[in-house]
């Protein structure tokens, strides 16, 4: 009897991977086809993006500030205060600023998408889209993609900058010049961690609107059903954006 349960419950979950990526093959295929919905883009860029600015400018700010502070401490006794520019650098650029403005992301886009598309789900709008004949995916998904795809470098970009500032907030306490502060970035940062801090958030973005959408169109079971698969999603979104930062920063590494 436990092995047929875990049986159903490993068919649902290749069932659900295999909709999780026919799904996202569709919308990225239909981000390059007409119609193109500027519209829907222009409101989705508005909604996921600059509606997440005051949240990332939070986390980074204070981010930047304890990093810097933590990595006084430590350098103080060893004279090596002058490299606490480069190291919060560092570690904001490749790998906190883009997982931490990930997740803010995550529990903000990506419950807001999937109760959005869930709620046309249980109320047949979608159905009645579909009965005129219109591609949920292109109308849906792929406005929702584009905008993550282009808001959240951007937003990552945002909360490396202002952890950067916070942390010279910090340094500038401990005597720490603004030449001194700048000038460790080159022993610490090379052209590819930009890269990285980069193309992270990228990949981040389209994880966790996808994830959202599909979903969001799959939701059933009324307004309790709506609740619950927006709780889902943000909670997979999450873990797996930790589990493809580790991914992303393994394959980096085999090519510095």
């Amino acid at each position: 009897m436990q092995l047929a349960s875990i049986d159903r419950a490993a068919i649902r979950f290749l069932a659900e991977l295999q909709g999780f990526f026919a799904l996202s093959g569709q919308a990225l295929q239909r981000i390059f086809q007409r119609p193109w919905y500027y519209r829907d883009f222009a409101i989705q860029f508005d909604k996921l993006g600059f509606g997440s600015i005051v949240i990332c400018f939070l986390t980074g700010l204070f981010t930047g500030m304890v990093m810097a502070l933590q990595f006084m401490i430590q350098l103080k006794p060893f004279a090596a205060t002058s490299y606490i520019g480069g190291m919060v650098a560092v570690t904001m650029i490749k790998e906190l600023g883009p997982v931490l403005s990930a997740l803010m992301v995550a529990g903000r886009v990506g419950s807001a998408i999937t109760a959005e598309l869930g709620t046309m789900v249980v109320t047949e709008q979608v159905d009645a889209m579909r009965v005129e004949g219109t591609d949920i995916v292109q109308r849906l998904v792929t406005p929702r993609l584009k905008a993550m795809l282009l808001a959240m470098p951007l937003l990552a970009i945002m909360t490396d900058g202002v952890s950067l500032l916070g942390g010279y907030l910090i340094a500038a306490g401990y005597g720490i010049s603004p030449t001194m502060y700048l000038s460790s970035f080159t022993q610490f940062l090379f052209p590819i961690d930009y890269f990285e801090g980069l193309i992270k958030p990228l990949a981040f973005g389209g994880l966790i609107t996808m994830i959202a959408c599909h979903t969001g169109l799959n939701t059933g079971g009324g307004a309790e059903g709506v609740g619950a698969a927006a709780k889902r999603a943000v909670v997979v979104a999450s873990v797996t954006v930790l589990m493809v930062d580790f991914f992303l920063a393994k394959l980096i590494v085999v090519f510095r």
